[in-house]
Parts: C-alpha cells; structure tokens; sequence
C-alpha cells in the first residue's frame, strides 16, 4: 500500500498535465481561429462584401483568445511555466501562426 503523500504526489502531477494539456489545446484552436480570421473571413468582407463572416469569426476566435489567456494565466500561476514563458505565449498568440510554437518556445523543459 502506498503512503497517502504519494497519492496527493500524484493527483497534483495529474493536474499539471491537465492545465499544460488545456494550454497546448486552447493554443492550436486560437491560432487556427486567428488564421481563420485572417485569412478567409477578412477577405470575404472587404472582397465579397460579407462583412457577417468576420462577426462570426471574431467572436469566435475572441472567445478562444480568452480561453488560451485564461490557460496561460492558471499555468503561470500555477508556477508550471514562468513569467518570461508566459508573456512569450502571449506574445506569440498576437502573431499569425505563433501558437503552433507554443510546445517548442514556451512549454519545453
């Protein structure tokens, strides 16, 4: 039988990788909203004239932007990355195809 420490040892790595896991996640589909964005609904409004694409893309991608703050925020605060990681990920959330190298830039050891 293990000592009941081990356990709580345990449920908190479990947690970690959770929260990494949310990190890594809300940052692929906030890059992949910002491209949408980006590339298919602003030309759809200022070629086509469809200007309720970027509604809808923009309130999408917004709320997947603060989803991957809110993700950056709980691991920093969380000490599972640091405040130069964390203002890194942020930063490169403002760049078209930043996120996809959060796993690379942000969350290596």
């Amino acid at each position: 039988m293990q000592p009941h420490f081990l356990n709580i040892y345990r449920m908190n790595t479990i947690a970690q990788q959770k929260q990494l896991h949310h990190l890594k996640t809300s940052g692929f589909y906030e890059g992949i909203s910002y491209l949408v964005l980006l590339l298919v609904a602003m030309p759809l409004k200022y070629m086509a004239g469809i200007s309720m694409a970027v509604s809808i893309a923009g309130s999408i991608h917004g709320l997947l932007f603060v989803w991957f703050v809110v993700s950056i925020y709980v691991c920093f605060d969380s000490s599972l990355i640091s405040f130069k990681k964390a203002l890194l990920a942020f930063v490169l959330s403002l760049l078209p195809f930043g996120t996809f190298f959060l796993d690379k830039l942000v969350l290596k050891k």
